[in-house]
């Protein structure tokens, strides 16, 4: 009879085929798909989804408007109706377990082991450094037209342009609203960046925003440091995307130059046995782009288990 303590030894190191490290639309997907496939699945999820200020999502066929909690809900509760697992917790660190699998050590001192890993650990949205812009994120300081610009339409809207690049990205905001105003640093755009504004009558201010005006809990505006301020309902704010990757360089895997984990068309990373999906690979993938994602990755790595549980019955056989 083993002890108490080589009893919670045994429970502690779980072993399974995958460890998915992210519970969102891209680990809750690959999820599905490999329990689906009857594979011993468990997601590991910190529960603090990049999308949870929202109060809904859009663009994702059949979900449009549904609040971003309420499709991680679902998905948690059709993962673990086909088998999957589902534990709330903090990866600390990834380490190889010999030669084929993976420790995954956890916050609070718990150990589990999958034979596979993927990683859809997502990414931060890092916003200028301007007084009141954090507070109004994903409320009337928004980031993805895409996502947000039907619900925002017709309002006067602004677009805080950081650098030259981001001229293209009001001129598509500028596709919700004929009131488009765009802050630029002063002395950085074109000629024909400020042809290509003044064609389609997107205002420019040029300037530096000093903070963003609020009164009664709503955006009204911004103020410059030279004292203007400039009426707004909504301000686009196109942020820098930090992904995630910690885990990944930690493990080994290759990052390109800008810092985004290097995999190939599966989200294979360039460690063997390791895959990507979602936002900490891909900064433009929308929720219904990242559960696409997932998908794809899940079905690549089932396939990888299977080549492995054919060569492992093919040594068995021979003994």
């Amino acid at each position: 009879m083993p002890t108490r303590e080589r009893r919670l030894r045994l429970v502690d190191m779980s072993r399974y085929d995958v460890v998915i490290i992210g519970g969102g639309a891209a680990g809750f997907s690959a999820a599905l798909v490999l329990a689906r496939a009857r594979r011993k699945v468990l997601v590991v999820d910190a529960g603090a989804p990049r999308n949870a200020p929202a109060s809904h999502m859009h663009g994702f066929l059949s979900r449009d408007g549904l609040p971003p909690g309420e499709l991680l809900a679902l998905g948690r509760a059709e993962v673990t109706g086909y088998g999957g697992e589902i534990l709330e917790g903090t990866v600390t660190e990834l380490v190889r377990d010999g030669t084929s699998g993976f420790s995954v050590p956890l916050s609070g001192g718990r150990r589990v082991s999958g034979r596979r890993l993927l990683v859809a650990t997502g990414l931060r949205d890092e916003l200028p450094d301007i007084p009141g812009l954090a507070e109004r994120w994903a409320r009337d300081v928004l980031h993805c037209p895409y996502c947000h610009g039907y619900e925002v339409r017709d309002q006067r809207l602004g677009v805080l342009g950081a650098s030259p690049d981001t001229v293209h990205y009001a001129q598509i905001v500028a596709q919700w609203s004929e009131d488009v105003v765009f802050f630029a640093p002063t002395g950085t755009l074109s000629t024909a960046q400020r042809t290509g504004l003044t064609a389609r009558s997107i205002g420019l201010v040029e300037g530096t925003v000093q903070r963003v005006l609020v009164e009664g809990d709503r955006l009204c505006g911004v103020e410059l440091d030279d004292g203007r301020t400039i009426g707004r309902d909504v301000l686009f704010v196109p942020p820098r995307f930090v992904p995630h990757h910690d885990l990944l360089q930690g493990l080994g895997c290759e990052l390109d130059e800008a810092g985004w984990p290097v995999k190939d068309s599966t989200g294979q990373t360039t460690v063997a046995g390791v895959w990507v999906a979602g936002n900490v690979a891909n900064p433009r993938a929308q929720v219904i782009t990242a559960a696409g994602e997932g998908s794809a990755a899940a079905i690549a790595i089932n396939a990888d288990l299977v080549d492995e549980d054919v060569r492992t019955a093919v040594r068995d056989m021979g003994r």
